[in-house]
């Protein structure tokens, strides 16, 4: 079950999706779910629909509203295509923390607003690029935020990025979870040590998993690197930190 709706933003109008079980019931308990560096496409709507059978209410923004309405990846194309990528590594440029902050506060107007969302706290997921997304909307939001998960993330913490979503871990409050692919180029052992010591530090509760033989992209059904089992098992954590958080 799911409908389009509109958001106003400082930057214009965010085109997303609400998500619901086919038995929903009255407000459910709200989640963001933010897509990879793709974007909206028939295998993220799949996923936030198994997330919403879960018993929740599920958000999916299109991340590239300012460049793009809809789909920005041709059917039968994806980001691997030397005719996608540079649209993409474009889009995801704009995506600057301070956007990013101006966003998060127009999906939780959304929140407030739509009828398919409960009161109370959130959760927040993210996906390759946006698995930094749900760790600063958790930052930004402690109060809000219940728990912020990140699948196959990228580039964490790299040592000489301001930008690394590491520096502002402090104010999480919530839970975290993420679950790397352990052999992700895009994360190597470094940026996830590093990420795991700034979180220890910051005394927030969060579980770091690696994911055995599973490579960047493993959640993604349209990607050459999609593992069945890694998939599983990143649906079945995600199940048990929003039933102990939501």
């Amino acid at each position: 079950m799911s409908r389009a709706i509109e958001i106003p933003a400082v930057d214009g109008t965010i085109d997303a999706h609400v998500f619901t079980p086919g038995n929903a019931d009255g407000p459910l308990p709200a989640v963001v779910l933010f897509t990879d560096i793709g974007a909206l496409r028939p295998c993220y709507h799949e996923k936030a629909q198994q997330v919403a059978d879960n018993g929740y209410a599920v958000l999916m923004p299109n991340v590239y509203y300012r460049d793009a309405n809809g789909p920005v990846v041709p059917e039968g194309k994806s980001f691997r295509d030397p005719d996608v990528r540079p649209t993409l590594v474009e889009y995801a440029g704009h995506l600057t923390p301070e956007a990013q902050s101006r966003d998060f506060a127009a999906l939780l107007d959304a929140i407030d607003n739509e009828a398919e969302f409960a009161d109370g706290k959130i959760g927040v997921i993210g996906y390759c690029m946006t698995g930094a997304f749900a760790l600063r909307m958790a930052a930004e939001y402690p109060g809000r935020v219940a728990a912020a998960a990140g699948f196959h993330s990228a580039r964490l913490a790299e040592a000489d990025d301001p930008n690394s979503p590491m520096h502002v871990v402090g104010n999480i409050e919530g839970r975290v979870y993420f679950g790397h692919a352990d052999k992700d180029e895009l994360l190597p052992p470094e940026q996830i040590a590093r990420m795991d010591e700034a979180l220890a530090a910051a005394g927030v509760h969060f579980t770091t998993e690696l994911y055995k033989g599973a490579a960047h992209g493993f959640t993604a059904k349209d990607a050459p690197s999609y593992d069945a089992a890694a998939d599983a098992l990143h649906h079945k954590r995600l199940s048990m930190l929003l039933e102990e958080t939501l």
